[in-house]
């Protein structure tokens, strides 16, 4: 068989780890030099030389996204149908584990997954529940307490306290909302884990099946794996498998979400693999390679590697120092202004920062210059508070006893029924052990409710009740299509908000039946007997806990530097570069979090393809105050002859104390008066660059500061 073709594209690393013997491996994969092809090779590579059958291979990554590409990238490479395949995140794979064995962990077949809103919803409820002060015991907080330990494999009765303080609450909270979950057949994110965890470490039977099944695991990202992943990772290889491990130590971002980059240091000594390094860049120019591999090298105790690449040695990373954080921000502006003025395309260009609060100032000096623009982090499509409604009340059609969902839509849209009717019906559902559902329908039977609210829930009820005898052979976008028209939704949020506000809502409602109607279900969740109905519920609840960036339309990227990873941008800005804001103050007070801010540093310069600019400001205000701060350690661990400073134009000595214009300005100097044909008057207060590409910042009396490339200003200089 001719197999030439898998090694054609690849160099000589990617090659040697593709076609490496059987065995453990661990390619370490700098940014940028092609993991996911060297992964979907060597998934090729086993099935056509070492006749291994796909269907003993599982392939595991971080994003649904990643899943899908690497799915169909194998699919065409092997011309077969990728259905199937055991390739996707480890939720997914999980879910799929828990869907085929729910008996054997004490799960309803018809099992819900709780997104994180869903998740915060039911822990701020038993805490109520419990009439536990929510300043004490914030529900957030305490979300945060359960994932943790869950992430670390702890059930509450395994979680140490020496007292009937703090921790025994939050322990005391953690246990009833999991006997909550187990009542109602949930399960959050990290549960997915925890029990397919446990179905294979208590069951030799089933360990033995899956360690017979799965001889070759291979795994993305794994540096970003959690205690409990790792856990799995160990059960499925047992003595024999072999595992394919791609990661890279110094793009461990996630500590605070749980990931353990000691992981990789474990695997080394669980399994003493044979460690290959991917050290050819695609991406960026040589320049910012060897700036970011100064800056990782002050980092301890990394395996070690440096990015090159065989691409143009390009153009110096330009730093600039501003006065604040809105000269900043006018700064980055004009040369993404420039970039397009030249051809360059909006979403060419991404700006970087270490904290969401730091977008406002670029929001707002985008929006003056009418430059289309995204901030990461809005909610995707199944987070739409609308979105959620209509799913929750799909959610009661395929369970009633799902009180998660009931709580959230008894009174939406608006039905007259308060907080303390709700209360009621809880207290009611507690006492004798009952769904919301059966306490609400014994509450109206026994005129347990006054007047108008029982006559309230009883609409409530009703309404239920129709549209789950409408749907009953209705297909999925049949029930979608009778929620979003018999709840009248879309009614209610024309009411309640702006006009282009509910219409955005009513496209989101109109969506969602779409999605419903093109819903093809996964072959997996077929294979498990779920109907389309609960595979859709579970889907869109995996979706939504997704954190991976995406581009979407044409325009400039705003975003923090943990949503860039995996993206790459020709132009990337990286600001807000100083102390105590990157590196973050609280990451240089405990150990080991500047580590993982260096790291953050290194992804944030590797996004870059072509030019990277770094900035910071001298003063910025934070919480109504004005902090003065001095540049970021990282700066100063580029090496000087890679960086190419711009000075700020508010804090030189203007033209009229005798200062002298620069050369090929055409004479302009700083503190100029000018005239442009579209912009006005205005006054010169910066100068960049020589020739022809030598740029101009005025500050025009009526449309601003701009940045100009002189060459093509036609700047009229006044007097």
């Amino acid at each position: 068989m001719d197999v030439s073709h898998l090694l054609d594209e690849l160099n000589d690393a990617q090659r040697q780890a593709v076609t490496a013997e059987d065995g453990h491996l661990l390619v370490l994969a700098g940014a940028g030099s092609g993991k996911t092809r060297v992964l979907v090779h060597r998934i090729a590579w086993l099935i056509q030389v070492h006749h291994v059958s796909p269907m003993s291979l599982m392939a595991v990554t971080f994003t649904n996204k990643a899943a899908g590409e690497m799915r169909g990238r194998v699919g065409r490479l092997l011309d077969l149908r990728p259905e199937g395949l055991w390739i996707g995140t480890f939720h997914g794979i999980c879910h799929r584990l828990l869907r085929m064995h729910a008996a054997e962990v004490n799960l309803p077949d018809t099992f819900q997954i709780l997104d994180s809103e869903d998740q915060y919803r039911l822990v701020r409820r038993v805490i109520r529940d419990q009439q536990i002060d929510e300043g004490e015991h914030p529900p957030r907080q305490v979300q945060g307490f359960i994932n943790h330990h869950k992430d670390e494999g702890r059930r509450p009765g395994q979680i140490e306290h020496f007292d009937q303080g703090f921790q025994a609450r939050q322990v005391e909270i953690y246990q009833r909302y999991q006997d909550y979950c187990e009542r109602s057949g949930l399960v959050d994110f990290a549960e997915l884990l925890l029990r397919s965890v446990e179905l294979l470490r208590d069951n030799p039977e089933r360990r033995a099946h899956y360690q017979a099944r799965f001889g070759n695991i291979l795994i993305d990202e794994f540096q970003d794996t959690n205690t409990l992943q790792y856990a799995l990772v160990r059960l499925l290889a047992g003595e024999r498998n072999h595992l394919f491990v791609v990661g890279d130590d110094d793009q461990s971002i996630y500590g605070w979400r749980g990931a353990r980059v000691e992981n990789v240091a474990h695997y080394n000594r669980d399994f003493q693999p044979e460690l290959i390094r991917l050290e050819q860049n695609y991406r960026s120019t040589r320049t910012i390679l060897e700036a970011a591999n100064r800056v990782i090298d002050h980092n301890d105790d990394r395996m070690g590697k440096n990015l090159w690449t065989e691409g143009e040695q390009g153009e110096p990373i330009r730093r600039f120092a501003a006065f604040n954080a809105e000269e900043e921000a006018e700064f980055v502006i004009a040369r993404i202004q420039d970039w397009i003025a030249q051809g360059g395309r909006p979403s060419d260009c991404a700006v970087l920062y270490r904290s969401n609060a730091q977008s406002r100032l670029f929001e707002q000096t985008l929006l003056r210059e009418d430059i289309p623009y995204r901030v990461y982090g809005g909610l995707r499509f199944f987070e739409r508070a609308e979105i959620k409604d209509a799913m929750a009340y799909l959610r009661l059609l395929h369970n009633p006893h799902d009180d998660t969902a009931f709580e959230r839509v008894i009174n939406v849209p608006a039905r007259g029924i308060g907080e303390r009717t709700v209360a009621r019906i809880r207290d009611h559902a507690r006492t004798n052990g009952q769904s919301l559902a059966q306490a609400a329908t014994e509450q109206v039977a026994q005129g347990g409710l006054s007047a108008r609210a029982g006559h309230a829930v009883r609409s409530f009820l009703a309404l239920v009740a129709d549209l789950t005898e409408a749907c009953g052979s209705a297909s999925l976008a049949g029930a979608a299509r009778a929620v979003v028209e018999r709840t009248e939704l879309v009614a209610w949020y024309q009411t309640r908000e702006p006009a282009d506000r509910a219409e955005a809502r009513e496209e989101n409602l109109s969506e969602l039946v779409r999605a419903a109607d093109s819903f093809q279900q996964p072959f997996e969740d077929e294979q498990a007997g779920l109907s389309p109905m609960a595979s859709f519920l579970s889907q869109a609840a995996l979706e939504a806990g997704e954190h991976q960036a995406e581009r979407w339309e044409d325009c400039v990227q705003l975003m923090t530097l943990h949503s860039a990873k995996g993206l790459e941008f020709p132009l990337v800005f990286m600001a807000g570069m100083e102390e105590g804001l990157f590196p973050h103050q609280k990451s240089i007070e405990e150990p080991g979090r500047l580590a993982e801010e260096r790291r953050l540093c290194y992804v944030g310069m590797t996004r870059a393809m072509q030019r990277l600019y770094i900035t910071h400001a001298e003063s910025r205000q934070t919480y109504g105050q004005t902090s003065f701060s001095r540049p970021s350690r990282f700066v100063a661990e580029i090496p000087e002859p890679l960086i190419e400073s711009i000075r700020s134009g508010f804090r030189v000595t203007p033209a009229a104390s005798g200062r002298e214009a620069p050369p090929d300005t055409g004479g302009l100097a700083l503190g100029a008066s000018v005239r442009h044909s579209r912009f006005g008057s205005g006054t010169v207060v910066s100068l960049e660059g020589q020739g022809p590409n030598a740029r101009i910042q005025v500050n025009f009396e009526d449309a601003g500061s701009k940045w100009l490339v002189l060459a093509y200003a036609n700047l009229e200089r006044i007097g």
